[in-house]
């Protein structure tokens, strides 16, 4: 499989792919999109939210035998569309570090990125045993406890941005 990354309308990326898939049923292509589950606090009350990892991207999936030129048009002509990355005239597959995070998040989280297991060692460094954070204590830069946050670092293309994940601690036996 081949990955590609699209650049969409912010916060209408759901949208983007009913209206893709209302127009285009048959097309063969995978089109991923990652939300990460917080716990938000506001005046006393715990509320659960969804928020995107990457705000305004989406992953196509292409099959080693097509080509995105294949579907290039397709995804042009749906309202919401912006742009291929790098750019139109010069889209290139996720490669390297880039297609590691996308296949962290596919294969280990799936669409949403539920909340992670830790505890915390006798040094106060987070061990992380299962969940999303799992794999990426590497890319960890900043840990609130309070609110059961880790502030991770991603690089895709070339830009490096933190996002919060969720995790709620145990204690080990």
């Amino acid at each position: 499989m081949q990955y590609y990354t699209i650049q969409v309308k912010t916060r209408a990326e759901q949208t983007f792919i009913k209206r893709f898939k209302a127009v285009y049923p048959d097309c063969a292509v995978g089109i991923h999109f990652f939300q990460r589950s917080l716990n938000i606090r506001k005046n006393g009350i715990v509320k659960p939210l969804l928020s995107p990892i990457f705000p305004g991207y989406l992953f196509i999936e292409v099959d080693e035998d097509d080509s995105i030129d294949t579907y290039h048009w397709q995804f042009r002509r749906t309202e919401g569309f912006y742009r291929f990355l790098e750019s139109n005239q010069h889209i290139v597959p996720l490669l390297g570090r880039d297609l590691e995070t996308v296949l962290h998040f596919l294969k280990k989280t799936g669409p949403v990125a539920g909340i992670s297991i830790v505890h915390f060692d006798e040094n106060s460094r987070i061990i992380v045993d299962e969940g999303p954070l799992k794999g990426l204590e590497g890319n960890i830069i900043k840990v609130d406890k309070r609110k059961g946050r880790a502030k991770i670092k991603l690089d895709m293309y070339g830009n490096s941005f933190a996002i919060d994940l969720a995790f709620e601690t145990i204690k080990k036996v």
